[in-house]
């Protein structure tokens, strides 16, 4: 009997316990994604962590923005005295889907060797599939941690409807990030947006957090893999290429032809100024990145994919004046890939349309402390 007694003693004692140690973890939140094995036992990744089929890419997708900038190489690597930090945000163009890190564009900026203010470039590829300025925002606050000289936005017109800025899952499951944002330098966050996850006390304790302590775990797994093989993402023998044959449609979003201007209320220009100031007195540079430019069917109504030839001609001059209003360093890189140098997308550049790419900035990153 007294033996039957410890025993449901001890199985209270140890609930107790376990309850405590969720209420201490749920009220604390300790920043678990901060400890990482990359950088100590394996090398740093070249992009950040993205994937879908984590058995063959040696990646997965997680919302742990501690974890994700804990696995990539820019943490581990002190700045040296010789170093011109060049940052890169963007979306997946930048990320560089169906490339290998050295393909990027900050790969194929950094084999190249350049110098500014007399110092040696490093680029670092901080930039994230999903198509969104807030995002953007969300991701160049914690790169701002590590001292950049320069900071390079890429962009592009499907990043501005206000319909995209929260869809993307990494800012969805970020809400704190974003509101931190909101209260240090004005983002602008609807209180009540559906696509904003909200986590109850529960899912804030240690079994309501289990998914993404188990997705930080098996991040630090697949760093095996990575050091031995270098592979962050699938890459297909074959593809669909990006479409050149078009709807004879105009429509783009919520917008009428003629009206993106007149409808700015409908845009994410906020999240685009809250990055400026995000940057402070760091240089940026802001780029509207390469797009398609098809002569196949329908051509002369649309561009791509993407957009119709009125939306898009009607952003490059918003732009181009938003920029002379606030003192913006921008550049219209738009035309300068042939089609041809375009994989599955209408902003996925081959390898040879990264190295076009690559060359046009180069001058503007040697320019930079003139």
């Amino acid at each position: 009997m007294n033996k039957e007694i410890k025993i449901i003693n001890v199985l209270i004692k140890g609930l107790a316990l376990f309850i405590i140690i969720n209420f201490i973890f749920a009220v604390w939140q300790p920043r678990l994604g901060k400890i990482s094995a990359y950088n100590l036992v394996f090398p740093g990744r070249e992009r950040l962590p993205f994937g879908e089929n984590s058995a063959q890419a040696y990646n997965l997708s997680l919302f742990d923005l501690d974890a994700m900038f804990a696995s990539h190489v820019i943490h581990g690597k002190e700045k040296a005295d010789d170093e011109f930090r060049v940052i890169l945000i963007g979306d997946s163009s930048v990320w560089g889907t169906l490339l290998t890190p050295e393909e990027t564009l900050a790969g194929q900026l950094n084999a190249a060797n350049l110098s500014a203010c007399g110092k040696n470039v490093l680029a670092y590829n901080l930039g994230y599939p999903t198509i969104s300025l807030t995002k953007d925002v969300m991701l160049l606050s914690y790169g701002m941690e590590y001292d950049p000289d320069l900071i390079l936005w890429m962009t592009t017109l499907e990043a501005f409807p206000i319909e995209k800025q929260t869809t993307s899952p990494l800012v969805a499951n970020n809400k704190e990030t974003l509101h931190r944002l909101a209260d240090k330098y004005g983002l602008e966050i609807e209180a009540d947006d559906p696509d904003l996850i909200q986590k109850s006390f529960w899912k804030n304790t240690i079994i309501g957090n289990r998914r993404a302590l188990a997705d930080i775990i098996r991040l630090q797994l697949y760093g095996v893999m990575w050091a031995a093989t270098g592979i962050d993402q699938v890459y297909p023998t074959d593809y669909v290429r990006a479409q050149k044959d078009l709807e004879a449609d105009q429509s783009f979003h919520d917008f009428a032809p003629s009206m993106l201007a007149a409808r700015e209320n409908l845009l994410a220009l906020n999240a685009l100024e809250t990055g400026v100031r995000v940057a402070g007195k760091t240089p940026m540079l802001i780029v509207n990145e390469p797009t398609l430019i098809s002569s196949g069917a329908n051509s002369s109504i649309r561009y791509n994919f993407f957009y119709p030839r009125w939306a898009y001609d009607e952003y490059r001059g918003l732009m181009f004046a938003l920029s002379k209003q606030n003192y913006w360093n921008y550049v219209d890189l738009w035309d300068i890939v042939p089609a041809d140098e375009f994989t599955n997308s209408a902003i996925h550049l081959t390898p040879v349309g990264e190295t076009i790419f690559a060359r046009e900035l180069a001058s503007f990153i040697a320019e930079a402390c003139k």
